[in-house]
């Protein structure tokens, strides 16, 4: 896999006013319907959002991709994540 991007991560908050100031509630609905990945952990009890998979959400949701296009997307994000790992080491 080829990574053409810097890895950021994101807090919850940051998500929920990229999406227009989600509240809360909505946001982990949404995780939990597969229409935005999950968090990732980033150690301890702190979790986060990888800044491309937020940006891939947001361009599919502009593009106007169904719901089942975006759970889609969200699945093929989260199966990249362990080529992330081969790819980022330095």
């Amino acid at each position: 896999m080829n990574i053409n991007h810097q890895l950021h991560f994101r807090t919850m908050d940051y998500g929920r006013d990229m999406f227009g100031n989600m509240p809360a509630s909505t946001w982990f609905e949404r995780v939990a319907k597969g229409l935005l990945p999950p968090p990732v952990s980033i150690g301890g009890r702190s979790v986060a959002y990888l800044d491309h998979e937020l940006q891939a959400i947001a361009a599919a949701r502009i593009a106007g991709k169904s719901d089942d296009q975006i759970r889609q997307i969200v699945k093929n994000l989260v199966a990249a994540r362990d080529a992330l790992a081969d790819t980022s080491a330095p």
